[in-house]
């Protein structure tokens, strides 16, 4: 009997090891993986793809309490200048919704446009770009509505790779790019979640 007892507690220990160790490649596995995913994302968001396109889609982001766009948001919106001002664009979308502090971002971020010298008649609203999948698809049906072809995507760069996959899903067959120059401390927590937000656009829509 005990030589069965110290048998079944055996067993059990080796179980124990044997799970802890799978657990433990599991978990060395995913580290490696979500280091190539941040490396890849990094190496596509900084790498800006230019081209001359009909128009380019701003996505949108917070809105300070006092009414104006955060500097994450400004240094989006002043690469879309720069890059209209050399003539890759004629038309500038600016996408996004109503964020806690209660503002249409979309609107702040035409105003902005409008004060540094875009003239209103070539600035397009999507107030209903809530996130960057109803963005594309808000994207695209303007596009359609305004018989564009060709689009570019000015954003984070983290937040590129993300954008493009979800313009792919919804008939782009190809999205030009360009990433803000704006980096902060925050980029190391956006860019762990962009690796959940990537797969869930990947497999969920």
């Amino acid at each position: 009997m005990e030589v069965k007892k110290r048998t079944g507690e055996m067993d059990k220990l080796t179980k124990k090891g044997s799970i802890r160790k799978v657990a433990l490649r599991i978990l060395i596995l995913t580290i490696i993986w979500f280091m190539i995913h941040i490396l890849v994302i990094t190496i596509d968001g900084l790498n800006d793809e230019l081209g001359y396109v009909d128009v380019a889609v701003v996505l949108g982001n917070k809105i300070e309490e006092n009414g104006e766009p955060s500097n994450r948001l400004k240094s989006r919106l002043d690469k879309a200048i720069e890059l209209y001002e050399k003539n890759f664009f004629d038309y500038i979308i600016v996408s996004g919704g109503v964020g806690k502090e209660g503002f249409d971002e979309a609107a702040v971020m035409k105003e902005y446009l409008v004060n540094e010298g875009i003239a209103e008649e070539y600035i397009l609203v999507d107030s209903k770009g809530n996130n960057t999948m109803l963005t594309a698809e808000n994207t695209r049906s303007m596009m359609d509505e305004y018989e564009f072809d060709s689009v570019m995507i000015i954003t984070q760069f983290y937040h590129i790779s993300r954008c493009k996959l979800a313009f792919s899903k919804v008939g782009f067959e190809e999205a030009y790019s360009a990433h803000s120059q704006y980096y902060e401390l925050r980029d190391i927590y956006s860019m762990i979640r962009e690796f959940a937000g990537y797969y869930k656009y990947r497999f969920y829509y």
